[in-house]
């Protein structure tokens, strides 16, 4: 079971759990807040509409094609 860091925060997940996923387990599972204050979370699942955008490791990527990994640091845009 790998744990990450979200926001500063350590989470343990399954093996084979997507960012995505452990961003929903670990509370409201939005990514980003939007220019007009709104909360912002993953909606397609595969990539397409680009929702799900983290920082992992320092580099932008999408949550729902990324598998958490032990020791991953996830940032989201509050």
């Amino acid at each position: 079971m790998p744990e990450l860091m979200l926001d500063g925060r350590a989470l343990r997940v399954a093996e084979g759990t997507s960012v995505a996923a452990a961003l929903a387990l670990s509370g409201d599972g939005c990514t980003r807040t939007s220019v007009c204050g709104q909360r912002r979370a993953p909606l397609c699942g595969m990539g397409i509409c680009q929702e799900c955008r983290v920082t992992i490791d320092g580099r932008r990527r999408l949550a729902c094609q990324t598998l958490c990994r032990e020791g991953m640091h996830v940032e989201t845009q509050a």
